[in-house]
């Protein structure tokens, strides 16, 4: 997801898609300071994934919200929340096989379970009304 809202200046150049997570319980703001020209500040609640573009030499502050305030709880440089680029393979859209630009390969490996260990019959209880 490209930063529209507030687009790098013109003269920064290396700009990196990034992904942060908030994995607390708590509400976090994700600031980007050391570059000039530039505003970068965005809420992330808890569980939430950020995805943003920035330089390179960029670095995240990750503001963790107490109350009434916030306290400066992290610094991450911004090339170490850089998303890998994608594989060549996964950007083919050369459609030889009939399938078109859809990817049908499996995004998440299948989990192994034992069905006939952990699954039981439901019993059902009756009640009875008494007049």
């Amino acid at each position: 997801m490209a930063q529209i809202l507030d687009p790098l200046p013109p003269e920064q150049s290396g700009k990196i898609l990034c992904c942060y997570i908030n994995a607390t319980s708590k509400i976090q703001i994700a600031r980007i300071s050391n570059i000039p020209n530039w505003y970068f500040e965005r809420v992330v609640f808890p569980g939430q994934r950020l995805v943003f573009e920035a330089p390179r030499k960029g670095q995240v502050e990750i503001h963790t919200g107490m109350m009434a305030s916030a306290i400066l709880s992290d610094k991450i440089p911004c090339d170490r929340l850089m998303l890998d680029e994608p594989s060549p393979y996964e950007l083919d859209t050369d459609s030889s096989d009939g399938e078109g630009l859809i990817n049908t390969r499996a995004m998440v490996q299948q989990i192994n379970t034992k069905i006939g260990d952990s699954t039981k019959p439901l019993q059902i209880v009756g009640l009875a009304s008494v007049d």
